[in-house]
């Protein structure tokens, strides 16, 4: 695939999938963790129906009147993609390739994560790690992984998804909290 041809496929990917994500996909994500949130943002005056737990004895003993601390819940989140992208990926009997169904479902998925300020990184295997690109944010960063996808040429021939999850796996041991070393 020449590179004209790749950057309009990109492109032509990028204008599907961002109306896809911002119209369907791109809602507030439901913490699995209930209560306050992680960091401390602020002390506010008690307001009715505060929970009593979050006074703050301290500001409240200073002014004489009843404070609270005020927490943000940490939203930030880190999406891996992992792809397959072994020859089975270039069939399609009728319509597009399974590759460029991939893409287009790797690129809507990835758009609704950086609407909600996400980063996003991905894994490219096929019976090996063909590539891995590093969570990170942004459209232009996006755009790297989709051209990737659509660009790779796999060096090995089958596909093993139980090597691509232990390489994951493994990587996230070493980086604490998904920092990505």
């Amino acid at each position: 695939m020449d590179s004209n041809e790749l950057l309009r496929k990109v492109r032509t990917i990028e204008i599907k999938t961002r109306g896809l994500s911002q119209e369907i996909f791109a809602g507030e994500y439901h913490s699995a963790f209930k209560g306050r949130g992680m960091t401390f943002s602020e002390v506010r005056e008690y307001q009715y129906g505060d929970d009593v737990r979050d006074i703050d004895w301290n500001v409240t003993a200073r002014y004489h009147k009843p404070f609270v601390k005020v927490y943000e819940e940490e939203r930030e989140l880190t999406v891996m993609l992992v792809v397959d992208v072994s020859a089975s990926n270039l069939f399609g009997a009728v319509g597009p390739y399974k590759r460029d169904i991939i893409a287009e479902v790797a690129a809507t998925l990835a758009f609704s994560a950086i609407v909600n300020n996400d980063k996003v990184g991905m894994v490219l295997y096929s019976d090996r790690i063909e590539r891995f690109i590093p969570p990170k944010k942004g459209r232009k960063h996006i755009l790297l992984l989709i051209r990737e996808l659509l660009d790779t040429t796999p060096v090995g021939k089958g596909s093993d998804l139980g090597a691509a999850l232990e390489y994951m796996t493994s990587a996230r041991r070493s980086c604490p909290m998904w920092d990505w070393c």
